[in-house]
C-alpha cells in the first residue's frame, strides 16, 4: 500500500492506494483519506483505510470452496489465469528428478509435523542406507515417505478411503500402532496452539468414515468439471478438516494431494517446511472462510519454485 498525494491550488489530497492483478490486468484500490491533513490525523486515517482496502481485497481474492457451492465462470476464470502463470504442464520429471523430489518431499513434510532428521540426511538414509543418530521412528518414516511416494506414482486410483488406509500403513507401519486405520469411535482428535488456543477439532470419530466416503463421492463426480488444482486443493483440505487418522494426517493429505495432481497429469508439487505458517494460514482461511484461493496460490508457488530448481541441474 503507498500513500498518493495530490496537489491542489489551496492544499494536498492525501489517499492511500494498492494495487493488484486479476484477470492479467492491474487494477487498483483508491481510499481518499482527506485535506490539508497533520502527521497525526493522516496516521489515523491511514490505519482505517488499511483495514478497509485489506477488506475488499479479501472479496477480490476470494475463491468459493466448490464443495459447498458451485464456482462461478469468473472463479473458473480466475483459476484457469493462475494455472496459465504458473506453467505446470510443461513439467515432467526425469527418474533423477523424481529422486530429488522424493528426497525434498520427505525431508520437507515429515519436517513440517516436527521430524528432526536433516535434509541431507534423508538423502544418507534413502540413497546410502546410513542411519543418523535419530529416534529409529523418524528413520521409519522417512523410509516410510519415500515408499508412498513410489507407490502413488503407481497406483491408478486417485482417491478412496482404501488408498488413504494404504498410505497411512506404508509410512507408519514401523512407528505407529495404529498404521493404516482410521480413528475408532472415543478417540477424537483436538489440535492447540503453543499457547493452548484450539486451532482446529477433527470431526467426530463416529463421523469419519460417512465424511470421507461423502469426499470420495464428490472428487468422482466433478474429477472431470474442476481444474486439478482445484480437485487437489479440496481433497486435500477435507481430508485435513476431518483428520480421520489418531496421527499422521498432514503427510498423508499432501501425498493424497500430489497423487491426485499426477493422476491428471501434471508434476508433483512439495510444500517446503520454509513456507509451513503460509501453508497453515491457506488450511485456515479454507476450514473457516471456505477459500481455497490460498492453498491454490500456495501450490502455485511451489511450482514455481520447482520449475527453478530443474532448471539449475
Amino acid at each position: 500500500m503507498h500513500l498518493e498525494i495530490r496537489k491542489i491550488k489551496s492544499g494536498k489530497k492525501y489517499y492511500l492506494a494498492h494495487s493488484y492483478r486479476k484477470d492479467g490486468k492491474i487494477r487498483k484500490i483508491r481510499i481518499y483519506l482527506g485535506r490539508d491533513l497533520s502527521d497525526q490525523e493522516l496516521a489515523e486515517k491511514r490505519e482505517d483505510a488499511e483495514k478497509k482496502i485489506n477488506s475488499r481485497l479479501l472479496n477480490v481474492k476470494f475463491i468459493h470452496d466448490p464443495y459447498q457451492t458451485v464456482l462461478s465462470s469468473e472463479e473458473l476464470k480466475e483459476i484457469r489465469t493462475l494455472e496459465t502463470k504458473g506453467k505446470i504442464k510443461l513439467l515432467h520429471l526425469s527418474e533423477e528428478e523424481w529422486l530429488k523430489f522424493t528426497e525434498a518431499f520427505t525431508y520437507d513434510t515429515n519436517a513440517i509435523e516436527g521430524s528432526t532428521v536433516t535434509n541431507k540426511e534423508v538423502v544418507n538414509i534413502l540413497e546410502k542406507n546410513k542411519w543418523p543418530e535419530k529416534p529409529k521412528s523418524e528413520i521409519s518414516e522417512t523410509y516410510g515417505v519415500a515408499e508412498a511416494v513410489a507407490y502413488i506414482r503407481k497406483t491408478k486410483e486417485h482417491i478412496s478411503l482404501e488408498l488413504m488406509k494404504e498410505l497411512h500403513e506404508i509410512v507408519f507401519k514401523n512407528s505407529k500402532p495404529f498404521a493404516g486405520r482410521f480413528r475408532e469411535r472415543g478417540i477424537e482428535v483436538v489440535i492447540a496452539d503453543a499457547f493452548g488456543n484450539i486451532v482446529h477439532r477433527g470431526a467426530p470419530s463416529s463421523q469419519v468414515v460417512s465424511l470421507l466416503k461423502r469426499l470420495e463421492i464428490w472428487y468422482k463426480r466433478n474429477k472431470g468439471k474442476y481444474p486439478p488444482l482445484v480437485l487437489a486443493a479440496v481433497a486435500h483440505n477435507q481430508f485435513e478438516n476431518i483428520h480421520p487418522f489418531q496421527d499422521g494426517n498432514g503427510r498423508v493429505g499432501r501425498l493424497l494431494l500430489i497423487n491426485i495432481l499426477l493422476k491428471h497429469g501434471l508434476p508433483p508439487l512439495n510444500i517446503e517446511l520454509k513456507n509451513r505458517k503460509e501453508y497453515y494460514a491457506a488450511l485456515q482461511a479454507y476450514e473457516n472462510n471456505q477459500n481455497i484461493r490460498p492453498m491454490i496460490e500456495l501450490m502455485l508457488k511451489e511450482y514455481r519454485r520447482l520449475r527453478r530448481a530443474l532448471k539449475k541441474r
